[in-house]
């Protein structure tokens, strides 16, 4: 966490004193929560999209090797 952005340790320090005073020690944890279940559902929502693209590319190479066993069957 040292190279974190190009930001030492004093920075994050003070950045995070300044959240503290601007949000309140009781809206931390709801922010933090919020920020959780964001970054499930976004990730809920690629794995839905990679799983659709796997399933799709299935299809695609099953629908090949139909053709290719068809032109087989002609030669």
């Amino acid at each position: 966490m040292n190279n974190l952005l190009f930001i030492s340790g004093g920075e994050i320090f003070i950045i995070m004193v300044v959240v503290l005073l601007l949000f309140g020690a009781n809206k931390i944890p709801e922010i933090a929560r919020g920020l959780g279940k964001g970054m499930r559902e976004f990730r809920k929502a690629t794995d839905d999209i990679k799983r659709e693209i796997n399933e799709s590319s299935s299809d695609i190479v099953e629908d090949i090797d139909d053709m290719k066993d068809t032109f087989k069957d002609i030669k």
